[in-house]
């Protein structure tokens, strides 16, 4: 990767993703791009930036033919929960977000990093240790159905065009950076906030619903190691397993209460988010990953609750959120 473009740059993994890449590759080497200047202000102080509605083909064509870039990473997309207030629309934004990446990518010779979710596996997948390889009926959410159908756009554009396309099935994403964005596994960030902003949260998934999580971190590191890997090593492409931790809602406040042990926490369920979950993994099996190119994450859940509180409260105490 030497010159790099960050569609969807404003949204909870490009807001890091792009400061990430920019201390490795240097800040005039990547690109952010959304549709919006309003929340890539910082983006667009430290490096390029770039309006682009991403359906506009032939204005995200001019911007990379305008820097010579050399590989795409597209992370625009409406997320589970959102997604189901709108499926024609989250369809429209999903699938032809990564349609004209691909494209573009075919005919200005890039590769492409899409990332996919543990979303795209269905109610009817093995649900602990999921396989690498597996049945992939997911028929809850419009999301999920994009994640399918770009997994598979992908490969085919790989094996067809000769268009390098990698990706990882992304777990739930836990942030201190960017506040949720309508996912089903929010209240994995939104418990941090309100533990430190009132000793208590109340959870909209119920106890026992295990899901995996990743800290951003991991996540970020897992991108550039997966860009970065000798292709020829690469068996699966599209989209690998990635874990780092599987809990619950007990299971993390727990945890919580290690540091703040007056914390409370009960529960208001919310029963799309509940059906949505409830059809994900509890675990994957990220054995391809590691074996392919060398996958390990640096975070579990107790490093992960010590940093998310500690940097949480700075927020707070900076006067950042309320």
């Amino acid at each position: 990767m030497k010159k790099i473009l960050i569609v969807g740059a404003g949204g909870q993994i490009g807001s890091e993703l792009v400061p990430h890449l920019r201390s490795i590759y240097g800040n005039n080497n990547v690109v952010a791009a959304d549709i919006s200047i309003e929340k890539c202000k910082q983006l667009a102080e430290d490096g390029p930036f770039e309006a682009l509605d991403v359906l506009d083909r032939d204005r995200y064509i001019e911007i990379v033919r305008k820097y010579n870039i050399d590989t795409l990473f597209n992370l625009v997309a409406l997320l589970s929960a959102t997604g189901e207030k709108n499926p024609e629309l989250a369809w429209k934004i999903n699938i032809g977000a990564l349609t004209n990446s691909l494209n573009i990518a075919k005919d200005n010779n890039c590769a492409v990093f899409t990332p996919s979710s543990i979303g795209a596996f269905g109610k009817d997948t093995p649900k602990d240790k999921t396989p690498q390889d597996t049945l992939q009926r997911s028929n809850t959410t419009i999301y999920g159905v994009c994640k399918v159908t770009g997994e598979l756009l992908s490969d085919y554009y790989f094996h067809r065009f000769g268009v390098d396309t990698r990706s990882v099935r992304f777990p739930g994403l836990i942030s201190y950076v960017t506040l949720p964005g309508g996912g089903t596994t929010d209240y994995a960030v939104e418990i941090y906030y309100d533990a430190i902003r009132k000793n208590s949260f109340t959870c909209n998934v119920k106890a026992g619903t295990y899901m995996d999580m990743m800290y951003m971190p991991d996540a970020l590191k897992a991108v550039v190691e997966l860009m970065e890997a000798d292709p020829t090593k690469l068996k699966h492409r599209n989209s690998f397993n990635i874990a780092a931790m599987s809990f619950d809602p007990e299971g993390i406040a727990a945890e919580i209460r290690k540091h703040m042990p007056e914390f409370k926490m009960d529960y208001d369920v919310d029963p799309v988010k509940q059906a949505i979950a409830d059809s994900w993994p509890n675990s994957m099996d990220d054995t391809c990953a590691r074996e392919e190119w060398g996958w390990k994450p640096d975070y579990n859940l107790s490093n992960m609750t010590t940093d998310m509180l500690v940097k949480v409260k700075e927020k707070f105490d900076k006067g950042l959120i309320k």
